[in-house]
């Protein structure tokens, strides 16, 4: 293994850690201080009859687990856009101007995979509109997390990640809408050099497990499989290692012990 890719690993496990333990200061700083609170998430739970009755163990889950998903879920978003920081240029917004046929296109999309055609990237990527002297009236500028820029392939990626691993039916139509929108935003930005743009739809695990099928076939009737990237395939991307996902996961079980030890505080602070 060369030296720069050993950089890189450790370079890796570096954000991974450290942005567990930044994650474990915030929250638990958030229950610390919510301890005299009667509007506190765990308070609150423990005046729940039917609850409380459970035991003091099933209680304190119970209040913390929903909030925690959700907060962990943006964490890991950012522990991937960090790391994607070490491979690509990692941008926060699109300013560009998206026509009106371009538009009727997407409705015409969607309209079609809500009839069951089988969605293609060809669908859009081959789409050609004619452009008018002056797009001013048709500008705006689009702020996105996951937008990345390859500058060795001369590539844009956009994605849409859903940190958890399931997708509601839904929301999987907005979400091939907004990465079309995001697509020919791009597409108008640079349609005058060899650069492409590539959209991805991702999740941070596969709810099915990892390297099995993932069987959300009511949201893939709006996504070509080249467009997706479940689990493990988006860890090697924002890595770019073929072996992303057991990079950041092998130091994600070393540090997934700051959130085991803050768990332990907390319940004591309570209880």
């Amino acid at each position: 293994m060369d030296e720069l890719r050993i950089q890189k690993i450790k370079a890796i496990k570096e954000i991974v850690d450290t942005s567990i333990k930044s994650f474990v200061d915030g929250f638990e700083g958030r229950y610390e201080t919510e301890v005299t609170m009667d509007t506190g998430v765990i308070n609150q739970k423990k005046n729940n009859v039917f609850i409380s009755e459970l035991g003091e163990e099933f209680m304190f889950y119970s209040a913390f687990v929903r909030s925690f998903d959700s907060s962990f879920g943006r964490q890991l978003e950012r522990i991937g856009n960090s790391i994607a920081k070490l491979s690509y240029d990692v941008r926060n917004g699109i300013e560009s101007y998206i026509l009106p046929q371009q538009k009727q296109h997407i409705d015409y999309l969607m309209t079609s995979y809500d009839n069951k055609e089988t969605p293609q990237v060809e669908d859009y990527c081959e789409f050609s509109s004619v452009q008018p002297r002056n797009t001013s009236s048709y500008e705006y500028k689009h702020e996105t997390d996951n937008y990345f820029y390859d500058p060795e392939n001369k590539i844009h990626y956009v994605i849409e990640l859903k940190a958890g691993g399931d997708l509601d039916i839904k929301k999987a139509k907005s979400e091939k809408i907004a990465l079309l929108n995001e697509y020919f935003l791009l597409k108008n930005k640079i349609r005058l050099t060899d650069e492409t743009v590539i959209i991805k739809f991702a999740t941070a695990y596969n709810k099915f497990g990892e390297g099995n099928e993932w069987k959300q076939h009511q949201v893939r009737r709006y996504f070509d499989e080249k467009e997706l990237l479940i689990g493990k395939d988006y860890w090697n991307f924002v890595c770019k290692e073929p072996n992303g996902f057991e990079i950041v996961f092998e130091q994600y079980r070393e540090s997934a012990k700051y959130i085991k030890d803050a768990l332990e505080r907390i319940k004591n602070m309570y209880f």
